[in-house]
């Protein structure tokens, strides 16, 4: 049944929204010349990589710096990126994996190599779903990239504050997965977020709770208070370096 609605929205999707996906195609690529698609390597459902499409935000060649987290005042986004980025339309593409069976509409984000190489044991679980284009965590941390500005390395900076809570709810959502009730309540409160952040926040919350989550995860879902550096799920200690985290 979750295949079955990923496939008509997608689909649907897809066609509804194709002036915009026209339009932004061709701006993108008339700012420099280039294809205004971005095919991010992603590792997807038990550990098999894909190739994950979306709107380019970025300079061409933008992944050979090594930097996979994105601050918010990262000199390498273009100015129609940051557009396409306010407002997630780099993230319709990803209607074409959906439509192919390679992403759901629901479902944890789908990392890159490098980052999965430092997921605990637990959090090796996040590859037993099909990777989503959204879910709680994207809701309460769709502003990452504000999270990670001035910040002297956004990848470690993202290990330490916002991996360790993304996780903890990607985890609450694979674990209770099944219901088409449940992915069609968090895409509501995904369109949600666009007009009423703080309404949308305060739902994913209430949902975080009914599916179990522990009272801190809830918290920090609210966002009411600054975010504070813990162990990624599965670890004891918080990331201090791009190397394996040790399990407890």
């Amino acid at each position: 049944m979750k295949r079955a609605l990923d496939f008509m929205l997608a689909l649907t999707g897809l066609v509804i929204l194709s002036p915009v996906l026209v339009v932004l195609g061709i701006v993108i690529s008339l700012q420099d010349g280039h294809s205004p698609f971005y095919i991010a390597p992603r590792v997807g459902r038990g550990a098999r990589p894909f190739r994950m499409v979306k709107f380019r935000s970025m300079v061409v060649r933008a992944d050979r710096s090594g930097v996979d987290s994105t601050s918010g005042n990262d000199p390498r986004i273009t100015a129609v990126g940051r557009f396409v980025r306010r407002f997630k339309f780099d993230e319709l593409p990803q209607l074409w994996n959906v439509l192919k069976g390679e992403m759901s509409l629901v479902g944890p984000r789908p990392n890159v190599s490098r980052e999965v190489a430092l997921y605990t044991d637990v959090e090796r679980e996040l590859l037993s779903a099909r990777p989503g284009i959204t879910d709680p965590a994207s809701i309460v941390f769709a502003d990452e990239g504000e999270i990670l500005t001035g910040s002297d390395d956004p990848d470690l900076r993202y290990n330490q504050v916002i991996r360790p809570w993304k996780s903890r709810m990607a985890l609450v959502y694979v674990r209770k997965a099944g219901p088409v009730s449940l992915d069609l309540r968090i895409i509501a409160l995904t369109l949600r977020a666009a007009a009423d952040r703080r309404a949308a926040l305060k739902q994913t919350a209430e949902l975080l709770t009914e599916l179990g989550a522990e009272p801190e995860v809830v918290d920090v879902a609210l966002r009411r208070k600054p975010l504070v550096a813990a162990p990624p799920p599965g670890a004891m200690a918080i990331v201090q370096s791009r190397a394996p985290t040790v399990a407890a």
